[in-house]
């Protein structure tokens, strides 16, 4: 066999006993072999300590389990390694209540927007840990303003409108923040074909005609960050337009260096806006190619007097990498484009975060407001970010927003609408799903992009059980390994479960020869391996089910079935037998001993008319049956079936007359006097049957039949109930009246009849009458005698 399908093998555990029957845990399937390696399974994973915990046959990897299963099998609680992970708050500021009319001013780095400030979060692969952060927007929080602008020939009625933007727009952000700085900056391209004209005449005046220029350049920082409104003003009014060849402008370039260059430009921490003022497109990573400058930016600061001095030497950045810095530091981007290229910087906008776009009109007379509307769009909203998270941990985040709108997925990470004063909160969850392979502390960062405070969360990793620490390395126990959470954990080159034998020689005949039951042929009864002269059951492929036992000759799945269920679902099996739950027996513990199923109504087994097998009735006489045996399709009828024998042994009557000794003695006659005097159904506990039955002269009589305690008892109503003979005389009386009276009926029809006739007859006289016509001036029966004949051959002539 080959020797990696052994060492597979002798990994293998059996699962044996009850808890086997269940789902096969993931904690089973890891097949961990030491107490660390299982507690990186997963979070409901635990391993037993217990020396003595392990049966025959199984093997190290059945220590490790889920903590209720370890418990059902007989693990003391006390000896369950099951590390749990736990959050330390190191550094909780509260929030800052800050007041702008307030008497007390603080300085920036004295205010706290967001709480907690530093944790320690000890990680359990498998098992979050959430910790709550809380965001305020803190009044009068200050705020650094950067402008840069475009000074290629196309913005030279711009220029004029920004000279008085310091103090204008110091005065506008009053209402916003009492702690206000403004810087200046300016942007052409790169001083190289084809961007600008290198000729000696237009390096000097790069504009056409009469238009006094100054030369072309790639970046000045022309102010750093002042309070004074009046110098940015200064200054700005001496600045001159400049030219170029191309419509996209290198403001990358000066993007970068205003990014990177914190001490020239005097960031603070504190609220950083960048204000970008263009009329044109831009260059980005690539474009350098034309101009013959291959090197990629490098992200660093080249400012000599204020000025870039590396355009010609280094290409322009990508996107990515301004991205990437913008983040870095802090800083949040308001694009003031003109209304052609709007679609343009709105798509830019999507991809570098914390950043808002503006349409700027043609001549910049609307800045300040365009400042104002994207400052207060910028800070209503706060999105959280994290740094590089270590291979195999995840984060996740809950927002609670304002007014309480709970966010999830990406939308957790940021809250909308959020005016000064307001506090947010978020849900965070780090989760560690391995334990890293140098096993030590990692540490991220957490912040709300375009501030400068961040959360510091330390991760520390469960690599292992504390009772690891307490391993004896070369015990005893073990033969060549170190007893720790006690098992063993094998050196280089040895297995088995006391670390007893070699790999080079897991497989020998002597070896062998243990594992070979009543020294069969079969090794293992076929269900295992032989791994160090014991036997490694195989596992099957649903956990649940195992082989066990010295010669894995057992398992818990070939038992006998009822209703499709592994012992009727009413015991376990165990080595190929089932040992039922108590009440059931049977091979397959389908008998059931309760006999609560066989109780009839009348509180009776099986209504007396037949025994309780297995929960079961089985009826005596094969003419009942039914589940209690109630019912009867032969038999005639209760009251039926006794009539003749009451009738013999109660009246001395009927077909059994004269054999009634014989045949009628099988139960006790009680006679009573009337029916009230009988047995009453509600007040026996025993089955009852009421009868009314008729003799061969017409005659009713009333009787009982009941079964107590095995013994019929009947009683039977004294006196019969006969019909009365009939009264002749009103029988005859009611005939003859009967007859007169039809009679007489009859005769009223018929003289009725006749009457209607006559007058029918009598009404048709008169109206013949009365239509009669007679000619009073002749004989209507008078005939002349006189006959003329007329000759047909006469014509007249």
């Amino acid at each position: 066999m080959d020797l990696r399908l052994l060492l597979i093998a002798s990994l293998s555990a059996v699962l044996g006993g009850s808890w086997a029957q269940q789902e096969g845990s993931i904690c089973i399937k890891a097949n961990a072999q030491s107490c660390g390696d299982c507690i990186q399974v997963a979070e409901t994973c635990g391993w037993c300590s217990d020396e003595n915990f392990l049966t025959v046959g199984e093997s190290k990897s059945a220590r490790c389990d889920d903590l209720e299963s370890l418990k059902k099998r007989n693990c003391n609680v006390t000896k369950i390694e099951n590390p749990r992970g736990h959050i330390t708050v190191n550094k909780n500021k509260p929030v800052t209540n800050r007041k702008k009319d307030g008497a007390e001013k603080l300085k920036p780095e004295q205010i706290t927007q967001i709480q907690p400030q530093k944790l320690t979060l000890t990680l359990r692969s498998g098992e979050p840990q959430t910790f709550e952060l809380k965001f305020k927007r803190a009044e009068d929080y200050p705020i650094d303003l950067y402008y840069l602008m475009d000074l290629s020939f196309s913005m030279k009625d711009d220029l004029e409108n920004v000279k008085n933007l310091g103090t204008d727009l110091m005065r506008e952000m009053q209402e916003i923040t009492s702690d206000f700085r403004i810087g200046f900056g300016s942007f052409v391209e790169k001083t190289v074909m084809p961007y600008i004209s290198t000729t000696p005449a237009r390096l000097s005046n790069p504009c056409t005609g009469n238009q006094n220029c100054t030369s072309p350049f790639s970046y000045k920082n022309v102010l750093k960050l002042t309070e004074n409104g009046d110098e940015f003003n200064r200054l700005v009014s001496q600045q001159q337009i400049s030219g170029n060849l191309d419509s996209p402008e290198g403001g990358f370039d000066a993007i970068m260096q205003v990014a990177v260059c914190e001490k020239h430009i005097g960031w603070r921490n504190v609220t950083r806006l960048l204000v970008f003022s263009t009329d044109a497109g831009f260059h980005f990573a690539g474009d350098g190619k034309l101009g013959g400058i291959v090197l990629p930016n490098d992200g660093k600061c080249h400012l000599e007097n204020n000025a870039y001095t590396m355009s010609h030497y280094y290409d322009y950045p990508s996107i990515a990498h301004l991205v990437q810095k913008l983040s870095d530091h802090n800083i949040q981007t308001i694009f003031a484009v003109t209304e052609e290229f709007q679609p343009v910087y709105k798509e830019l906008k999507n991809l570098i975060p914390k950043s808002a776009v503006g349409t700027l009109s043609s001549n910049s007379s609307n800045v300040i407001k365009l400042i104002i509307d994207a400052y207060n769009s910028l800070s209503s909203e706060v999105i959280l970010e994290n740094g590089r998270l270590p291979e195999g941990v995840s984060i996740n985040y809950k927002s609670i927003c304002k007014n309480g709108v709970e966010g999830t997925g990406e939308n957790g990470r940021k809250c909308s609408n959020i005016s000064i004063g307001d506090e947010v909160s978020f849900k965070i969850s780090i989760e560690s799903q391995k334990c890293p392979s140098h096993g030590k502390s990692e540490v991220i960062k957490i912040k709300p992009l375009g501030f400068t405070e961040e959360v510091e969360v330390v991760l520390n990793f469960i690599c292992d059980c504390q009772c690891a620490a307490e391993g004896q390395p070369n015990s005893d126990v073990c033969h060549n390994g170190t007893f720790e959470c006690g098992a063993c954990k094998c050196n280089e080159g040895r297995i088995g479960r006391l670390c007893e034998c070699s790999k080079d020689e897991v497989r020998t005949e002597d070896l062998d020869a243990n594992c070979r039951k009543d020294n069969g042929t079969d090794i293992c009864s076929n269900n295992g391996d032989c791994v160090c002269g014991t036997c490694e059951c195989k596992k099957r492929e649903n956990p649940a089910e195992v082989y066990s036992g010295k010669y894995c000759e057992c398992d818990n799945f070939n038992c006998d079935r009822s209703n499709n269920k592994l012992c009727g679902g009413h015991g376990r099996c165990e080595c190929r037998k089932c040992i039922c739950d108590a009440n059931y027996t049977g091979s397959a513990c389908d008998c059931s001993l309760d006999t609560s199923t066989c109780l009839a109504k009348n509180g009776q087994i099986c209504n007396g008319r037949g025994t309780c097998d297995c929960g079961n009735c089985k009826c005596t006489n094969p003419k009942f049956q039914g589940p209690t045996c109630e019912i009867c399709p032969t038999c005639p009828g209760v009251c039926t079936e006794h009539k003749d024998c009451v009738q013999c042994r109660a009246f001395d009557a009927g077909e059994k007359k004269d054999t009634c000794k014989q045949e009628c003695n099988y139960f006790e006659l009680k006679m009573v006097k009337d029916r009230e005097k009988l047995p009453q159904p509600t007040d026996q506990s025993f089955p009852l049957t009421h009868c009314k039955e008729r003799d061969a002269n017409d005659c009713w009589f009333y009787y009982t039949f009941a079964i107590r305690n095995d013994t019929k008892e009947v009683y039977v109503v004294e006196n019969l109930e006969c019909p009365a003979g009939p009264d002749i005389i009103p029988i005859v009386a009611g005939v003859v009246a009967g007859i007169v009276l039809i009679g007489l009926a009859l005769l009223l029809i018929w003289k009725l009849l006749m009457i209607i006739h006559d007058r029918r007859e009598f009404a048709k006289f008169e109206k013949e009458k009365m239509n009669a016509k007679w000619d009073t001036g002749e004989n209507p029966i008078y005939k002349s005698a006189v006959t003329t004949v007329v000759n047909p051959k006469y014509e007249g002539k």
